[in-house]
């Protein structure tokens, strides 16, 4: 049971992160901002991209594994079949 809260707050932390970086991945890709983005290569960037845009990548990895994790830990402790 331990497990399964642990998980059910990193599944609440990463949606949480994956609103708040995605919001600021599309302020600085396509907002009113964007022509005032840095170019390529400049400070700030990594390969060309605001460092948000990567965390929003991250944050949604983990959003989707502890997503999976709960789903098909759920099956597995409710004796579904497969």
């Amino acid at each position: 049971m331990v497990i399964k809260r642990a998980l059910q707050i990193v599944f609440a932390l990463s949606l949480l992160g994956t609103a708040f970086s995605g919001t600021l991945s599309y302020g600085e890709v396509f907002g009113a901002g964007a022509a005032a983005c840095p170019s390529p290569g400049a400070p700030g960037t990594i390969w060309g991209y605001p460092a948000c845009v990567y965390g929003f990548f991250m944050f949604l990895v983990v959003f989707l594994v502890s997503a999976g994790g709960l789903y098909f830990g759920a099956r597995e402790s409710s004796g579904g079949v497969t």
